[in-house]
């Protein structure tokens, strides 16, 4: 792997983390994509992670058809298959280690090539999309779906959460990815060669009391204790003590009475 593809997963798999990719599904993280999903389809899911989003695209593409699932980190594909087989799917998943920028199968294997929020932790996600495509049959179809982080807003203002905004994409960027990735997504697959690419927008939003509650406290854990906190320490971006200031932020947010949180996630739907 070149060094242009290095890049380090920004946030680890800290049970924060995690916390907040188990509420992903099919209907809340890849909508734009359930309509080209028929029975039979075998699909490709990059970066699975703890396998719900999977789990989803199995059953609809059932009856007869088969999703093959791959991460780069082992522990998180093992959560993913014991969730899998919880759902009653295992017969109908398969997983796998794999980087993105080199899958490890045949050209024109799959007929959808799915992921979710993988291309801005990547370090060259053109290329990414590139092997997106090889694995993708022709007339299949490549999805991805990514937040931009400088496209988050919330209410009410909180200067420490500025200053989480402007942090974060920081740590991203050092660790080779790209934080708003969102609104680079079909820049990025027009130069991976795709000419046909249909590409929109839709947001999370974080808006009730137990919404706002889960959504602050997960972020205000992974300020500290995730693999987020090691690398901003670590790389010479944020002192322990400024994270501690932004985590209490974020709970101090986290309990305004009128508190509304948005992610907005660029998608594309390119045709191999």
């Amino acid at each position: 792997m070149s060094a242009k593809e290095t890049a380090v997963y920004t946030h680890g798999h800290h049970e924060s983390v995690l916390r907040s990719h188990r509420w992903r599904t099919a209907a809340n993280s890849a909508a734009y994509l359930i309509g080209e999903l028929r029975p039979g389809m075998s699909v490709l899911d990059v970066g699975c992670g703890p396998g719900t989003i999977t789990a989803d695209l199995a059953e609809l593409v059932a009856p007869g058809g088969r999703v093959t699932a791959v991460d780069a980190a082992q522990d998180v594909l093992e959560q993913a298959a014991q969730y899998v087989e919880e759902r009653g799917l295992a017969g109908a998943v398969m997983f796998a280690t794999a980087d993105v920028h080199a899958l490890d199968f045949p050209d024109d294997s799959f007929d959808v090539v799915h992921a979710h929020q993988v291309l801005q932790h990547v370090g060259d996600p053109v290329q990414a999309l590139r092997e997106m495509r090889r694995v993708c049959r022709p007339g299949g179809i490549v999805a991805a779906r990514d937040a931009d982080y400088a496209a988050m807003t919330w209410y009410p203002a909180e200067p420490g959460l500025d200053e989480w905004q402007d942090l974060y994409r920081r740590v991203a960027r050092a660790n080779g990815g790209e934080p708003d990735a969102g609104r680079r997504l079909l820049s990025w697959a027009k130069a991976a060669g795709f000419t046909e690419v249909s590409s929109s927008a839709t947001a999370w939003c974080y808006a009730t009391p137990e919404e706002i509650a889960w959504w602050s406290s997960l972020w205000a854990d992974r300020t500290t204790a995730s693999a987020y906190a090691s690398l901003a320490t670590g790389g010479g971006h944020a002192t322990a003590a400024e994270l501690s200031a932004v985590a209490e932020a974020w709970h101090r947010w986290g309990t305004a009475p009128d508190a509304w949180f948005s992610v907005l996630n660029g998608e594309i739907l390119a045709r191999a």
